[in-house]
């Protein structure tokens, strides 16, 4: 993974000592909240309902354990003994106190880490595929691209204040598991007719209160234009972005109300005046890819026969190994997912004891390395087949071994309520709820893949637009109601979800989720998805009985 150099180094420090003055006056009372609001949200921090919200990047989702152990340590001294690992491949931490968040970001920065642009109207962190670099369908890894453009958007001048967030993600894989047709721009790694290596640029992607699919902008870029081709588009979005309107400020609403056709010719005009003089050399390249070489895989690991063995005599271990795991490009390793979606726990966090033991294990059987998922879970990219049985065991001990991934029980969900002062309603009491009323693994694994997405506000943080299942937190009157949506998906078909009917009240939304389990467990056919079932049929079966009693 990506080492910083002592530019980076530099800079990461001289942020914290910044903030550290900035923060420190606005204690003192010599700057006003408004006047704070903008420093600290470049920083990661967010006031939510009950304390600050400090976010933390993680860099296209790749951690090192070294790191996993900042975390821990800075949840134990600064927090409550855990926290949580979002949509993004971001963390936060939900209890800091505001004078202490120097102190955090000091920490962070010892370990290479930072919560820069974590939040704030100006370019995001860039994610990316979690299983980068070890997937049997990848066409090249996109994260030496990921950290280039890291690179580019820290604290870049022009676009440190643009209308509204600005978020990317780069996929390099057949399958698209970064969800970049639902970002801002979406850079995909594509082979011309040639063979030579380039990107699809799609742009106008984005979820929340109006969530729109991204559309192609650039069929196919050659490399070296990769960062003139999206400064050409962040210009275009910074001149004409709607300033006027925050609910209209996104480049997706530019996009719509300029029309593609306008929209492409301003970014390619503005192209050509940029280009020349800002390639992207080859040595530039490959000196980030070097970064991001393999390990030393042992070319022995595919002749151990003790993972069938396990697998045929430990059915709990079976069931973890068929839903958990993942095939990796090299014979005799896999990718193993840790499912931070045990029953009795909100979705998505970790305590400090989990932190430090899942540390110790990735420095044991995964060359010290940890990933984030795009569903709160995380992932060790290369374990040896030989050590999967003591990895899952260890991983049992800890309530991170979850047989899940992929599955009903396996939900996204944001912090809702419980934390944020932007929610109109709980999520995690929700997920909770739903959790334990599907205790039978049986029949989770019988409905098959199905991806419920839970948010307790219209800015869709837990991407409920997209679900398989939508649930989206509304206020009536006070109360908290609850609208679903049914067939949204963010992967190559992406779809947004269409509303099931009115809102219903929170003690009915476990028996309407039950109740569409149902409809399709009686009535899809043969093999058939519960995502190829909506398509087929539509809204209308599971809204007649989801609304019967109504």
């Amino acid at each position: 993974m990506y080492q910083y150099n002592e530019y980076d180094q530099t800079l990461v420090d001289e942020r914290v000592a910044q903030f550290r003055r900035q923060t420190q006056r606005f204690l003192n009372g010599e700057l006003t909240a408004d006047q704070f609001r903008p420093l600290r949200l470049r920083n990661g921090l967010y006031i939510q309902t009950h304390a600050p919200m400090l976010r933390i990047a993680g860099p296209y989702g790749l951690l090192n354990s070294k790191q996993f152990r900042t975390l821990a340590h800075i949840a134990r001294k600064y927090d409550k003994n855990y926290c949580h690992f979002t949509t993004r491949q971001n963390i936060q931490f939900n209890w800091p106190k505001l004078e202490e968040v120097p102190d955090i970001l000091e920490e962070l920065a010892r370990v290479q880490m930072h919560a820069i642009q974590t939040s704030g109207n100006c370019m995001r962190n860039t994610s990316t595929d979690h299983l980068a670099g070890v997937c049997i369908d990848e066409i090249e890894d996109p994260r030496p691209y990921c950290e280039i453009i890291r690179q580019w958007t820290t604290l870049h001048p022009e676009f440190d204040y643009l209308p509204r967030k600005f978020k990317i993600a780069v996929s390099g894989s057949l399958r698209d598991r970064a969800a970049t047709q639902f970002h801002d721009i979406g850079v995909h790694i594509v082979k011309n007719d040639a063979g030579e290596t380039g990107f699809k640029i799609l742009v106008g992607g984005g979820l929340g209160r109006t969530p729109i699919i991204g559309q192609v902008i650039k069929p196919y870029l050659e490399r070296r234009h990769l960062l003139s081709y999206l400064e050409a588009i962040l210009r275009i979005y910074n001149l004409f972005g709607r300033r006027d309107n925050m609910y209209k400020a996104r480049i997706k609403i530019l996009l719509k109300e300029s029309g593609m056709e306008k929209f492409s010719a301003m970014v390619e005009k503005e192209w050509q005046l940029i280009r020349d003089g800002r390639e992207l050399s080859d040595d530039r390249i490959e000196a980030i890819k070097a970064y991001f070489n393999p390990p030393v895989y042992d070319p022995d690991a595919a002749q151990d026969q003790t993972f069938e063995h396990y697998q045929l005599t430990d059915k709990a271990f079976s069931a973890w190994v068929k839903h958990n795991l993942a095939n990796h490009k090299i014979p005799g390793y896999r990718a193993v997912f840790i499912s931070l979606k045990a029953p009795d726990t909100a979705p998505g966090d970790m305590t400090d004891t989990q932190l430090d033991a899942v540390a110790d294990l990735a420095d044991q059987y995964s060359y010290g390395e940890i990933r984030i998922t795009h569903r709160q879970n995380l992932v060790f990219a290369d374990v040896k087949e030989l050590d999967l049985y003591s990895l899952w065991q260890q991983l049992d001990v800890l309530k991170l071994a979850t047989p899940n991934i992929g599955t009903v029980t396996d939900m996204i969900c944001c912090p809702g309520l419980d934390f944020c002062s932007l929610a109109n309603a709980g999520s995690i009491g929700i997920s909770k709820e739903i959790h334990q009323v599907l205790d039978d693994m049986d029949y989770v694994y019988d409905i098959g893949e199905l991806k419920i997405n839970i948010s307790g506000c219209m800015n869709g943080c837990a991407h409920q637009s997209v679900g398989h299942i939508g649930i989206l937190g509304v206020d009536k009157n006070g109360s908290e109601w609850y609208q679903l949506t049914l067939g949204g998906s963010s992967e190559n078909e992406a779809a947004i979800g269409d509303r099931l009917g009115p809102a219903i009240a929170k003690d009915q939304v476990t028996k309407a989720i039950t109740t569409i389990l149902d409809v399709y467990v009686n009535q899809r056919q043969d093999d058939e998805s519960f995502l190829e079932m909506v398509k087929r049929v539509g809204v209308t079966p599971f809204k007649e009985q989801v609304y019967a009693n109504h």
